[in-house]
Order: C-alpha cells, then structure tokens, then sequence
C-alpha cells in the first residue's frame, strides 16, 4: 500500500495548492554580468543563497559561473566536443549580492585571471583583466573551482568574542586547485595538499559600494590543509552559527566529503569519509573531524558512501548534520533506496553522535546514461540527478538573537516512488530530530523535481521550498521533442505544533525553459542544471534561487550529435558542432534565478 498512499498524499497536496500565490514576489536574475550568447560564458548552474541575519534585506548569492571562459574554442568543441579548455587556471565561483531582499543583483567586477577576450579560434591560456568571480584566488596561485556555499555570520572583536554589534561577516566557501595553465589538477600540488581542496573567502560589512571594491575581500583560506596528495573534496557546504543565544555563537562549520584513492569517485570501493571543518575565529584557522569511518567494507547494500551533506546549528548551539547515506546500485539495481542521517554535535564540532536514520529515499534515477555513466532524469543525454533525494535543511533558530526560536527543523528533496510520478518531498521535526512527520509532496502536480530545497522563517512562522523540475514523461532515446522545464517556489504558514497549514505556489516560472537547451559549459553531449537549488528566510519573506533555461534556446546539430553519440556508445569524434556557428546565439544560456517574497 505504499505508492497508493504516496499517491494520495501528492494529489491531497496538490488539491492544497494555489496557482496563484497570496504574496507579493519577484524573479530576478542573479547572474546579471553573463552575457546572452559566446557559450560557455553564458552559462552558471548550481546557485546558493544566504541572508543576513542582521540585516534580512541583504544577500549574498553564489554559483558555478564560466562568465570569465574564453568563447568556446573551435578546436576543442569540433575535435573533443568541449567548450572549455580545462587547463588555463581560470575560476569560475560567481558571487552575487543583492540589497533589496532580492529584487535586484550586482555582480562585481573584479580583477584576476581570464581567458574571455580571446580568439575563439584557437584554444587560449589567458591573462590577468577583467573577472566577475571570486578575487585574490590568482594573487594566491589557486583557482577557484566552484560548488559554491554561503553564510553571513558575525564578527569578531579584537579579544576574538564574536558580537553583532562588530558587524556582518560574509564566508563563501568553494572547492579549489593549484593555479595552473599546464594542467587541471596538479600533483604534487605545489600550494597544498591534494587535486582538490576546499577554500573560504570572506568579506565584511557589505555595502552596494564595498563590494565592488576587490580589496573588501580577504585573501582565500585554504580550509582543507591537512589532506592527503590524492584527495578530491566535493559538495561542501557552510553555515555560521548566527543565532546570539548559542554558547559556540559565531562558530563557522564546513562539511564535505574526502574522496580519496587519486580523487576517484568510486564510493563503494574506495574511502569517501565525511568531514566537517569548524572554525572558532572567523575562519581565520580551521579544525578537521572525521564524522565517518575511511574504512572500506567491500560491496554490501549501503557501502557506496554518504554524500550530499548539509550543516546547521540551532539556538542552543547543537551542530547538525544531515547526508544521504547511499544505496550500492550495483547490488541493488535501479532505483536506489537510499536513506537520509543526521550527526548531532554538542561541543561546536569536536565530536558527534553516531547516525541515525531520519527518512527512507528513493533516488530519482531509474536509468544510466550510457555515455556519461550518470543518473539522468528526462532522457539521454539529459540532466543529471545524483544528489536528488540527498537532504537540504532549515532550522528555525531565532537569528539574529535566537529568542523566540522553536528550533524547528525543515528538510525537503527530490525523491521518485514511481517513474514519472516524482515529488518534491517535506519532512519536520520540533524536537531535535528525534522524531520526524510522514513526506509531503509540496510539488505541482505534472512536476518531475531534480532538486529542492526549504528554507525556515527564524521564528518557525513560515515555510519555503523551491524546487526545479523537468514537466514531461521520461524521454529515453527520443532527443528533439522539446523537454519541458523550469523553476517553482511554494510556502506555507507553519501552525503551532509545527506542521504546515497548507502549500501555495509562490511563483511558478513560465513559460518554461527546455532542458535540450542546456549543457555544462564544457561537454557538449552533457544536459546540466547543476547539482542543486538553495533558499533561505527572514521573518517577513523568503527566497529562493535557481538555474532557469528559459533564456536558452535548443540547436539541432546539438541533438543530432547527442543522438549519434548515443546510438555509438560514446561521443561520436572528432565532428562535433561548435556552437559559436552551428547554433543559436543563446545556446546554452542557462540563467541563476531568485524568487523573493519580500
């Protein structure tokens, strides 16, 4: 009876749902310094979002953006069918701010490595100019390479006491790599430790002025200093204990996973331990900790690992993390059931509880592709879903000062009890995670979701989750019926036992993009919306941050080629179109998008 009772739950949830909301909202575009067409510089995916505490009406806004990448070179797409030279050192972390509640964005301009101006002719190495990412990652001899995560916290003072009263700190944490225009990953790494590491950049007191400034920002940290030479960080994320009534107040913790065995991503078969990193002074300095075993334990059911970890702290200070712990598909088959954990932390990171076991997943990913070997959700060729069902989580913890907080804790994801029959899922806990609500699709009904995310009003009032979702059947093998896609963001009111009063569609973007329309910004068989959607809350409003499609338009020699690679087995090279004449001029012109409230 499982299925007809999650049926049943969905269409109660859409017959809840209004198409209309009862707030005021705006859609705005985050990434406004990207250009409309010169593929891939056109192109950002992956966005993050954070408000600050102090100040709600201000954000900062984060995404994996290729504004700084030279227009695809023709070499590379016609021969490799790549838009991007992978070795020219160029960062691609896009930051954002807005100062308005999310109504409108700046994207600074920076100076720092670039490979924009160049021919496209010809693959380029770069020069120093023009950036409108992450500063001072080049001066450093890094890169910054993306999987943005932002927090804004306090603070602080000269005897190392945080206070909001010094002020609002801005963390944007991002994987990183050694600056190079020879190769991607340099090994040994001459800067630190391992292929990839995990770095934070801070700046303090934004202002609509103080952050075009390049010297507003402090020189990145390297976070991950103690990492052996063949690991690979990724998926991290970060959060600020910004709530004034926690013992570890200002506190800033960072979690990820360490792939190791020369940064291969084989889960089941090679050492992938969580971290998380916590820092007591601003993130000046950083401690590890281990929260899983590095251990292997050969191919059982679960051993391919936990990932897609997300880390919050309530009014008292427990550190919380959350990470989907893996299924093994090889033993199970397809799809997944996965499940979802949460570590508890009482002493500010320095030891954790052992898992506990907060829901049951079902990954959405009922085929392979076979040429890219990833989860897809719309067809070959198409958006990848690795990270669908992983957690993302709110907690309504009384910031700025924590009073009034009822520590409510909000969850929501991407999960697929059914092909073509997947939802946006929300759970709840009001008592520290002990125990936790039946899911709740808060999905529109005709919505197949690939990422969701919830985001709590401070005072447990409200709320928010939006989504990004692919709108028709499974395509399989069929690459020129247009696949239907675009953003949503639904809240509700939370009643006093914590439970949601009843979802309404805050904004449902329309009309809708095409996700044939997408790419990576490098491989050109590849659909890519990214790995996830991000959103956060004040009192008063909330917001929501996604990657739209709906600037982008398809090229057909695209889909051909798609189709032949797949009817090969692999990329059919050399003869790959490049999109700088073959296609449309907005090929590929996928867009970090906010919904606000506010």
């Amino acid at each position: 009876m499982r299925k007809p009772m999650r049926a049943l739950l969905a269409s109660m949830a859409a017959v809840l749902m209004s198409t209309t909301g009862a707030f005021a909202q705006t859609s705005s575009r985050v990434s406004s310094g990207s250009p409309p067409g010169n593929t891939p510089q056109n192109h950002q995916n992956e966005p993050a979002v954070a408000l600050d505490a102090m100040s709600p009406n201000t954000l900062v806004a984060g995404s994996n953006d290729f504004v700084d990448e030279q227009a695809c070179p023709r070499p590379l797409a016609v021969n490799s069918g790549t838009c991007l030279d992978r070795a020219t050192g160029v960062g691609v972390s896009g930051v954002y701010f807005s100062f308005d509640a999310g109504h409108s964005w700046t994207q600074p301009t920076y100076t720092g490595w670039t490979t924009a101006a160049c021919d496209p002719m010809t693959p380029c190495k770069g020069n120093t100019g023009p950036i409108h990412t992450l500063p001072w990652y080049y001066e450093n001899q890094l890169v910054s390479f993306g999987d943005p995560a932002v927090a804004v916290g306090p603070i602080p003072g000269n005897d190392g006491t945080f206070s909001w009263g010094n002020g609002e700190r801005v963390y944007y944490a991002n994987l990183t790599t050694a600056f190079s225009t020879q190769v991607e990953f340099s090994f040994p790494n001459p800067v630190f430790n391992g292929f990839v590491g995990v770095a934070a950049s801070r700046l303090d007191n934004p202002t609509p002025a103080s952050i075009l400034n390049k010297s507003s920002w402090k020189a990145p940290v390297i976070v991950s200093s103690a990492q052996g030479q063949t690991s690979f960080y990724d998926k991290e994320q970060i959060w600020a204990d910004n709530a004034a009534s926690s013992p570890f107040f200002g506190h800033t913790y960072i979690c990820a996973n360490d792939f190791r065995s020369n940064g291969s991503h084989k889960n089941g078969n090679s050492p992938v331990p969580v971290q998380v990193f916590s820092s007591a002074d601003g993130g000046s300095t950083w401690t590890k900790k281990s929260v899983t075993s590095a251990a292997t334990n050969g191919r059982g059911p679960n051993d391919f690992g936990y990932s897609g970890c997300t880390i919050r702290t309530d009014s008292t200070g427990i550190v919380y993390l959350f990470a989907e712990r893996f299924a093994n598909p090889a033993i199970t088959g397809l799809p997944t059931h996965s499940a979802q954990v949460m570590f508890k932390s009482f002493d500010a990171g320095l030891h954790w509880t052992a898992p506990t076991v907060i829901t049951h997943v079902t990954d959405p990913c009922y085929f392979i592709d076979p040429v890219e070997g990833r989860c897809v959700m719309d067809g070959y060729a198409g958006a990848r879903t690795d990270l669908a069902a992983s957690p993302s989580v709110s907690i309504a913890n009384g910031a700025p000062t924590g009073a009034g907080a009822t520590n409510e804790i909000v969850d929501a994801w991407a999960d697929a009890p059914v092909l073509n029959g997947e939802v946006a899922d929300f759970i709840y806990s009001t008592n520290g995670g002990a125990s936790w609500s039946a899911p709740t699709a808060v999905s529109r009904g005709g919505d197949r979701p690939l990422y969701a995310a919830p985001a709590i009003a401070p005072d447990g009032s409200h709320a928010y989750v939006v989504y990004e979702a692919d709108m028709a059947p499974w395509a399989g093998a069929d690459f020129h019926t247009p696949r239907p896609y675009h953003g949503v963001f639904v809240s509700s009111a939370l009643g006093s036992t914590g439970a949601p009063a009843g979802w309404a569609t805050v904004f449902n973007e329309s009309p809708p993009g095409d996700l044939l329309a997408t790419y990576p910004g490098h491989d050109l068989y590849q659909e890519r919306v990214g790995d996830y959607v991000y959103a956060a809350a004040s009192n008063t409003y909330g917001v929501g941050v996604w990657t739209s499609a709906a600037n982008a338009a398809v090229c057909s020699p695209i889909q051909d080629y798609r189709e032949r690679s797949y009817a090969a087995g692999h990329r059919d090279l050399p003869g790959a179109p490049w999109p700088l004449t073959d296609c449309p001029m907005n090929f590929g012109n996928t867009d970090i998008q906010s919904i606000s409230t506010g």
